[in-house]
Protein backbone atom coordinates (compact mmCIF):
# COMPACT_ATOMS: atom_id res chain seq x y z
CA UNK A 1 0.00 0.00 0.00
CA UNK A 2 2.78 2.41 0.94
CA UNK A 3 4.62 1.51 -2.24
CA UNK A 4 1.54 2.37 -4.35
CA UNK A 5 1.04 5.66 -2.53
CA UNK A 6 4.64 6.73 -3.07
CA UNK A 7 4.43 5.71 -6.69
CA UNK A 8 1.30 7.80 -7.15
CA UNK A 9 2.94 10.83 -5.54
CA UNK A 10 5.96 10.46 -7.78
CA UNK A 11 3.74 10.20 -10.86
CA UNK A 12 1.82 13.32 -9.87
CA UNK A 13 5.07 15.20 -9.44
CA UNK A 14 6.40 13.96 -12.77
CA UNK A 15 3.25 15.03 -14.59
CA UNK A 16 2.60 18.24 -12.65
CA UNK A 17 5.88 20.01 -13.39
CA UNK A 18 5.52 19.80 -17.21
CA UNK A 19 1.94 21.08 -16.91
CA UNK A 20 3.02 24.04 -14.78
CA UNK A 21 5.90 24.74 -17.15
CA UNK A 22 3.55 24.61 -20.12
CA UNK A 23 1.20 27.08 -18.45
CA UNK A 24 4.12 29.39 -17.69
CA UNK A 25 5.48 29.37 -21.22
CA UNK A 26 2.13 29.46 -23.03
CA UNK A 27 1.38 32.60 -25.07
CA UNK A 28 -0.21 35.36 -23.07
CA UNK A 29 -3.97 35.63 -23.40
CA UNK A 30 -6.85 37.86 -22.43
CA UNK A 31 -6.31 38.47 -18.71
CA UNK A 32 -9.98 37.80 -17.97
CA UNK A 33 -10.00 34.33 -19.58
CA UNK A 34 -10.27 31.51 -17.02
CA UNK A 35 -7.16 29.78 -18.39
CA UNK A 36 -5.00 32.87 -18.65
CA UNK A 37 -2.72 31.41 -15.97
CA UNK A 38 0.41 33.45 -16.50
CA UNK A 39 1.19 37.16 -16.46
CA UNK A 40 0.74 38.91 -19.82
CA UNK A 41 3.94 39.97 -21.55
CA UNK A 42 2.39 43.38 -22.08
CA UNK A 43 3.13 46.07 -24.63
CA UNK A 44 5.58 48.32 -22.79
CA UNK A 45 9.24 48.06 -21.88
CA UNK A 46 8.30 47.97 -18.21
CA UNK A 47 5.85 45.09 -18.68
CA UNK A 48 8.52 43.12 -20.56
CA UNK A 49 10.99 43.66 -17.70
CA UNK A 50 8.38 42.63 -15.12
CA UNK A 51 7.53 39.51 -17.13
CA UNK A 52 11.21 38.56 -17.47
CA UNK A 53 11.74 39.00 -13.73
CA UNK A 54 8.60 37.00 -12.99
CA UNK A 55 9.75 34.09 -15.17
CA UNK A 56 13.24 34.17 -13.63
CA UNK A 57 11.78 33.79 -10.14
CA UNK A 58 9.28 31.21 -11.38
CA UNK A 59 11.97 28.89 -12.74
CA UNK A 60 14.12 29.32 -9.63
CA UNK A 61 11.14 28.28 -7.53
CA UNK A 62 10.47 25.31 -9.84
CA UNK A 63 14.08 24.11 -9.50
CA UNK A 64 13.98 24.49 -5.72
CA UNK A 65 10.67 22.60 -5.64
CA UNK A 66 12.07 19.73 -7.70
CA UNK A 67 15.17 19.44 -5.52
CA UNK A 68 13.31 19.66 -2.20
CA UNK A 69 10.41 17.37 -3.03
CA UNK A 70 12.68 15.04 -4.99
CA UNK A 71 14.87 14.72 -1.92
CA UNK A 72 11.86 14.07 0.29
CA UNK A 73 10.40 11.43 -2.04
CA UNK A 74 13.79 9.73 -2.44
CA UNK A 75 14.38 9.67 1.34
CA UNK A 76 10.93 8.27 2.06
CA UNK A 77 11.33 5.63 -0.66
CA UNK A 78 14.95 4.64 -0.02
CA UNK A 79 14.98 4.66 3.76
CA UNK A 80 11.55 3.24 4.55
CA UNK A 81 11.06 1.01 7.54
CA UNK A 82 9.93 -1.97 5.46
CA UNK A 83 13.43 -2.14 3.99
CA UNK A 84 15.05 -2.27 7.41
CA UNK A 85 16.24 1.35 7.53
CA UNK A 86 17.45 2.46 10.96
CA UNK A 87 17.20 6.16 11.95
CA UNK A 88 20.49 7.94 12.53
CA UNK A 89 21.27 9.16 16.03
CA UNK A 90 22.71 12.60 15.18
CA UNK A 91 20.55 15.74 15.34
CA UNK A 92 22.89 18.60 14.45
CA UNK A 93 25.19 19.40 11.50
CA UNK A 94 26.98 22.73 11.24
CA UNK A 95 27.80 22.06 7.60
CA UNK A 96 24.17 21.47 6.63
CA UNK A 97 23.02 24.61 8.46
CA UNK A 98 25.68 26.73 6.76
CA UNK A 99 24.74 25.33 3.35
CA UNK A 100 20.98 25.90 3.73
CA UNK A 101 21.66 29.45 4.95
CA UNK A 102 24.24 30.52 2.37
CA UNK A 103 22.50 29.09 -0.71
CA UNK A 104 19.13 30.87 -0.10
CA UNK A 105 21.04 34.09 0.65
CA UNK A 106 22.85 33.85 -2.70
CA UNK A 107 19.59 33.09 -4.49
CA UNK A 108 17.90 36.14 -2.95
CA UNK A 109 20.90 38.27 -3.85
CA UNK A 110 20.74 36.98 -7.41
CA UNK A 111 17.04 37.95 -7.60
CA UNK A 112 17.45 41.28 -5.80
CA UNK A 113 19.70 42.84 -8.43
CA UNK A 114 17.28 42.71 -11.43
CA UNK A 115 14.31 43.35 -9.11
CA UNK A 116 15.89 46.56 -7.81
CA UNK A 117 16.79 47.68 -11.33
CA UNK A 118 13.19 47.11 -12.47
CA UNK A 119 11.70 48.99 -9.51
CA UNK A 120 14.01 51.95 -10.12
CA UNK A 121 12.98 52.00 -13.78
CA UNK A 122 9.27 51.90 -12.85
CA UNK A 123 9.64 54.94 -10.58
CA UNK A 124 11.72 56.97 -13.06
CA UNK A 125 9.17 59.33 -14.68
CA UNK A 126 11.74 61.74 -16.16
CA UNK A 127 12.17 62.54 -19.86
CA UNK A 128 8.47 62.25 -20.64
CA UNK A 129 6.86 63.46 -23.88
CA UNK A 130 3.33 64.09 -22.63
CA UNK A 131 1.38 64.05 -19.36
CA UNK A 132 -2.06 62.65 -18.59
CA UNK A 133 -3.73 63.33 -15.26
CA UNK A 134 -5.97 60.47 -14.09
CA UNK A 135 -8.59 61.18 -11.39
CA UNK A 136 -10.73 58.47 -9.85
CA UNK A 137 -14.37 59.07 -8.89
CA UNK A 138 -17.10 56.80 -7.61
CA UNK A 139 -17.36 55.24 -10.15
CA UNK A 140 -15.61 56.59 -13.22
CA UNK A 141 -12.30 58.08 -14.36
CA UNK A 142 -11.43 61.56 -15.52
CA UNK A 143 -8.59 62.02 -18.00
CA UNK A 144 -6.93 65.39 -18.50
CA UNK A 145 -4.33 65.86 -21.22
CA UNK A 146 -2.20 68.57 -19.67
CA UNK A 147 -1.14 71.32 -22.09
CA UNK A 148 -3.59 69.99 -24.70
CA UNK A 149 -6.89 71.55 -23.46
CA UNK A 150 -8.56 68.14 -23.63
CA UNK A 151 -10.39 66.49 -20.72
CA UNK A 152 -13.25 64.04 -20.42
CA UNK A 153 -14.84 61.44 -18.15
CA UNK A 154 -14.75 57.71 -18.86
CA UNK A 155 -17.42 55.46 -17.37
CA UNK A 156 -18.93 52.03 -17.93
CA UNK A 157 -20.49 51.74 -21.39
CA UNK A 158 -24.27 52.02 -21.59
CA UNK A 159 -24.92 48.45 -22.79
CA UNK A 160 -22.97 46.94 -19.90
CA UNK A 161 -24.70 49.31 -17.49
CA UNK A 162 -28.12 48.24 -18.78
CA UNK A 163 -27.24 44.56 -18.68
CA UNK A 164 -26.03 44.68 -15.06
CA UNK A 165 -29.31 46.08 -13.74
CA UNK A 166 -32.06 43.97 -12.18
CA UNK A 167 -34.35 42.48 -14.86
CA UNK A 168 -32.32 43.96 -17.71
CA UNK A 169 -33.67 44.43 -21.22
CA UNK A 170 -30.35 43.15 -22.62
CA UNK A 171 -28.53 40.02 -21.45
CA UNK A 172 -24.92 40.25 -20.22
CA UNK A 173 -23.84 37.49 -22.61
CA UNK A 174 -25.11 39.59 -25.51
CA UNK A 175 -22.86 42.54 -24.63
CA UNK A 176 -19.39 42.50 -26.16
CA UNK A 177 -16.69 43.18 -23.56
CA UNK A 178 -19.29 43.08 -20.80
CA UNK A 179 -18.19 45.26 -17.82
CA UNK A 180 -14.77 45.98 -19.37
CA UNK A 181 -15.79 48.61 -21.93
CA UNK A 182 -16.28 52.36 -21.54
CA UNK A 183 -17.97 55.21 -23.32
CA UNK A 184 -14.79 57.32 -23.67
CA UNK A 185 -11.49 55.39 -23.70
CA UNK A 186 -8.13 56.95 -22.93
CA UNK A 187 -6.45 57.48 -26.30
CA UNK A 188 -2.66 57.76 -26.46
CA UNK A 189 0.04 57.59 -29.16
CA UNK A 190 2.44 54.66 -29.48
CA UNK A 191 6.20 55.05 -29.04
CA UNK A 192 5.64 58.08 -26.79
CA UNK A 193 6.80 58.25 -23.18
CA UNK A 194 3.65 59.17 -21.24
CA UNK A 195 3.73 60.37 -17.65
CA UNK A 196 0.61 59.60 -15.62
CA UNK A 197 -0.38 61.71 -12.61
CA UNK A 198 -2.83 59.61 -10.65
CA UNK A 199 -5.12 60.86 -7.88
CA UNK A 200 -8.73 60.58 -6.67
CA UNK A 201 -11.56 62.91 -5.78
CA UNK A 202 -13.41 60.90 -3.13
CA UNK A 203 -12.05 57.54 -1.95
CA UNK A 204 -9.01 55.40 -2.74
CA UNK A 205 -9.03 53.84 -6.22
CA UNK A 206 -6.29 52.06 -8.16
CA UNK A 207 -5.57 52.48 -11.88
CA UNK A 208 -4.52 49.16 -13.40
CA UNK A 209 -4.04 47.99 -16.98
CA UNK A 210 -2.17 44.65 -16.94
CA UNK A 211 -0.52 45.13 -20.33
CA UNK A 212 1.24 48.29 -19.06
CA UNK A 213 3.05 46.30 -16.37
CA UNK A 214 2.11 48.27 -13.24
CA UNK A 215 -0.77 49.64 -11.18
CA UNK A 216 -0.93 52.74 -9.00
CA UNK A 217 -3.19 53.79 -6.15
CA UNK A 218 -5.34 56.87 -6.72
CA UNK A 219 -5.52 58.57 -3.31
CA UNK A 220 -7.43 61.79 -2.51
CA UNK A 221 -5.00 64.61 -1.73
CA UNK A 222 -1.98 62.76 -3.16
CA UNK A 223 -0.56 62.42 -6.66
CA UNK A 224 1.22 59.23 -7.65
CA UNK A 225 3.38 59.16 -10.76
CA UNK A 226 3.88 56.40 -13.31
CA UNK A 227 4.89 56.14 -16.94
CA UNK A 228 4.38 53.97 -19.98
CA UNK A 229 5.58 53.83 -23.55
CA UNK A 230 3.25 51.59 -25.51
CA UNK A 231 4.99 49.81 -28.36
CA UNK A 232 2.05 48.34 -30.26
CA UNK A 233 -1.22 49.93 -31.45
CA UNK A 234 -4.26 48.27 -29.95
CA UNK A 235 -6.90 48.33 -27.23
CA UNK A 236 -5.87 47.40 -23.69
CA UNK A 237 -8.32 46.87 -20.86
CA UNK A 238 -8.13 47.03 -17.09
CA UNK A 239 -10.16 47.84 -14.00
CA UNK A 240 -10.03 49.70 -10.73
CA UNK A 241 -7.97 47.42 -8.48
CA UNK A 242 -9.07 48.90 -5.15
CA UNK A 243 -12.33 48.14 -3.35
CA UNK A 244 -13.73 51.64 -3.74
CA UNK A 245 -17.41 51.17 -2.93
CA UNK A 246 -20.66 49.51 -3.96
CA UNK A 247 -20.03 49.77 -7.72
CA UNK A 248 -16.32 48.97 -7.58
CA UNK A 249 -16.80 46.19 -10.14
CA UNK A 250 -18.27 48.61 -12.68
CA UNK A 251 -15.28 50.93 -13.07
CA UNK A 252 -13.35 49.63 -16.10
CA UNK A 253 -10.37 51.19 -17.87
CA UNK A 254 -9.80 51.12 -21.62
CA UNK A 255 -6.62 52.45 -23.25
CA UNK A 256 -6.53 52.81 -27.03
CA UNK A 257 -3.03 53.20 -28.51
CA UNK A 258 -2.91 54.78 -31.96
CA UNK A 259 -0.23 55.58 -34.49
CA UNK A 260 1.01 59.16 -34.14
CA UNK A 261 -0.89 60.55 -37.14
CA UNK A 262 -4.15 58.90 -36.01
CA UNK A 263 -3.64 60.23 -32.50
CA UNK A 264 -3.11 63.77 -33.82
CA UNK A 265 -6.36 63.52 -35.77
CA UNK A 266 -8.23 62.29 -32.69
CA UNK A 267 -6.71 65.10 -30.62
CA UNK A 268 -7.85 67.69 -33.16
CA UNK A 269 -11.40 66.30 -33.03
CA UNK A 270 -11.41 66.50 -29.23
CA UNK A 271 -10.26 70.10 -29.27
CA UNK A 272 -13.03 71.01 -31.67
CA UNK A 273 -15.62 69.28 -29.50
CA UNK A 274 -14.35 71.18 -26.46
CA UNK A 275 -14.55 74.47 -28.34
CA UNK A 276 -10.80 75.03 -28.31
CA UNK A 277 -10.50 75.19 -32.10
CA UNK A 278 -12.49 77.96 -33.76
CA UNK A 279 -15.15 76.94 -36.29
CA UNK A 280 -16.95 79.01 -38.87
CA UNK A 281 -20.22 80.79 -38.07
CA UNK A 282 -22.42 78.14 -39.65
CA UNK A 283 -20.84 75.37 -37.57
CA UNK A 284 -21.19 77.46 -34.42
CA UNK A 285 -24.87 78.04 -35.18
CA UNK A 286 -25.40 74.29 -35.63
CA UNK A 287 -23.71 73.57 -32.31
CA UNK A 288 -25.82 76.22 -30.55
CA UNK A 289 -29.01 74.80 -32.04
CA UNK A 290 -28.05 71.26 -30.98
CA UNK A 291 -27.42 72.39 -27.43
CA UNK A 292 -30.71 74.30 -27.15
CA UNK A 293 -32.83 71.63 -28.83
CA UNK A 294 -35.41 70.19 -26.46
CA UNK A 295 -35.23 66.50 -25.64
CA UNK A 296 -38.38 64.38 -25.48
CA UNK A 297 -39.47 63.92 -21.83
CA UNK A 298 -39.74 60.14 -22.25
CA UNK A 299 -36.15 60.03 -23.44
CA UNK A 300 -35.08 62.20 -20.51
CA UNK A 301 -36.82 59.83 -18.11
CA UNK A 302 -35.06 56.83 -19.65
CA UNK A 303 -31.66 58.51 -19.47
CA UNK A 304 -32.42 59.77 -15.96
CA UNK A 305 -33.31 56.34 -14.64
CA UNK A 306 -30.03 54.91 -15.91
CA UNK A 307 -28.08 57.73 -14.27
CA UNK A 308 -30.07 57.42 -11.03
CA UNK A 309 -29.54 53.65 -10.84
CA UNK A 310 -25.83 54.12 -11.46
CA UNK A 311 -25.10 57.21 -9.36
CA UNK A 312 -27.86 57.94 -6.85
CA UNK A 313 -29.64 54.79 -5.78
CA UNK A 314 -27.12 53.81 -3.09
CA UNK A 315 -27.89 56.95 -1.06
CA UNK A 316 -31.46 57.90 -2.01
CA UNK A 317 -32.70 54.29 -2.39
CA UNK A 318 -34.65 52.58 -5.14
CA UNK A 319 -37.98 54.30 -4.42
CA UNK A 320 -36.49 57.69 -3.56
CA UNK A 321 -37.26 57.25 0.12
CA UNK A 322 -33.77 58.29 1.23
CA UNK A 323 -31.86 57.22 4.34
CA UNK A 324 -30.96 58.66 7.72
CA UNK A 325 -28.41 61.11 6.30
CA UNK A 326 -29.88 61.45 2.80
CA UNK A 327 -33.21 63.23 2.28
CA UNK A 328 -36.08 61.47 0.57
CA UNK A 329 -36.90 62.60 -2.96
CA UNK A 330 -40.31 60.96 -3.29
CA UNK A 331 -43.04 63.43 -2.38
CA UNK A 332 -40.60 66.31 -1.85
CA UNK A 333 -42.33 69.60 -2.66
CA UNK A 334 -39.02 71.42 -3.02
CA UNK A 335 -37.70 68.86 -5.52
CA UNK A 336 -40.82 69.30 -7.64
CA UNK A 337 -41.40 73.06 -7.23
CA UNK A 338 -38.00 74.76 -6.86
CA UNK A 339 -36.30 74.32 -10.24
CA UNK A 340 -33.31 76.55 -9.55
CA UNK A 341 -32.59 74.94 -6.18
CA UNK A 342 -32.72 71.33 -7.34
CA UNK A 343 -30.57 72.06 -10.40
CA UNK A 344 -27.99 73.84 -8.23
CA UNK A 345 -27.87 70.96 -5.72
CA UNK A 346 -27.32 68.29 -8.37
CA UNK A 347 -24.88 70.30 -10.48
CA UNK A 348 -22.81 71.92 -7.71
CA UNK A 349 -23.41 69.65 -4.71
CA UNK A 350 -23.90 70.84 -1.13
CA UNK A 351 -20.84 71.93 0.82
CA UNK A 352 -20.29 70.14 4.10
CA UNK A 353 -22.52 67.21 3.19
CA UNK A 354 -22.13 63.90 1.34
CA UNK A 355 -23.96 65.37 -1.67
CA UNK A 356 -21.19 65.63 -4.26
CA UNK A 357 -21.22 67.86 -7.36
CA UNK A 358 -22.33 65.96 -10.45
CA UNK A 359 -21.74 68.88 -12.81
CA UNK A 360 -18.13 67.87 -13.57
CA UNK A 361 -19.07 64.20 -13.90
CA UNK A 362 -22.15 64.23 -16.16
CA UNK A 363 -22.98 66.04 -19.38
CA UNK A 364 -25.97 68.37 -19.79
CA UNK A 365 -28.22 65.64 -21.22
CA UNK A 366 -27.48 63.23 -18.38
CA UNK A 367 -28.02 65.92 -15.75
CA UNK A 368 -31.28 66.99 -17.36
CA UNK A 369 -32.34 63.34 -17.46
CA UNK A 370 -31.71 62.60 -13.79
CA UNK A 371 -33.30 65.89 -12.73
CA UNK A 372 -36.38 65.11 -14.79
CA UNK A 373 -36.48 61.58 -13.40
CA UNK A 374 -36.36 62.51 -9.71
CA UNK A 375 -39.06 65.16 -10.30
CA UNK A 376 -41.41 62.69 -12.03
CA UNK A 377 -40.75 59.27 -10.48
CA UNK A 378 -42.41 57.62 -7.45
CA UNK A 379 -45.55 59.73 -7.82
CA UNK A 380 -43.73 63.06 -8.23
CA UNK A 381 -44.98 65.33 -10.98
CA UNK A 382 -43.22 68.38 -12.41
CA UNK A 383 -42.08 69.96 -15.65
CA UNK A 384 -39.05 68.29 -17.27
CA UNK A 385 -35.64 69.91 -17.03
CA UNK A 386 -33.99 70.42 -20.42
CA UNK A 387 -30.23 70.33 -21.21
CA UNK A 388 -30.39 74.06 -21.96
CA UNK A 389 -31.62 74.71 -18.41
CA UNK A 390 -28.64 72.80 -17.02
CA UNK A 391 -26.21 74.61 -19.28
CA UNK A 392 -27.49 77.97 -18.17
CA UNK A 393 -27.08 76.98 -14.50
CA UNK A 394 -23.46 75.86 -14.82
Amino acid sequence: MKRKLLGALAAIGALGLPLVAAAATAPESDWRRPWGLNLPRGVTELSQDVYTLHMLVFWIVCIIGVLVFGGIFYSVWKFRKSQGAVPAKWHHSTTVEVVWTVIPFLILLFIAVPATQTMIKIDDTSDYDMTVKVTGYQWMWEYEYLDEDVAFFSRLDRDSDRARQRNPDVRPQDVEHYLIDVDNPLVVPVNTRIRFLITANDVIHAWWVPELGWKKDAIPGFINEAWAEIQEPGTYRGQCAELCGRDHGFMPIVVVALAQEDYEQWLQEQREENGVVATDDAEEADVETAVLEEVDPDELMQVGRQVYDNQCIACHQAEGQGMATFPGLAGSDRVMDDDDWVIDVVVNGVSGTAMTAFGPRLDDRELAGVLTYIRNAWGNEAEPIQPADVRDAR
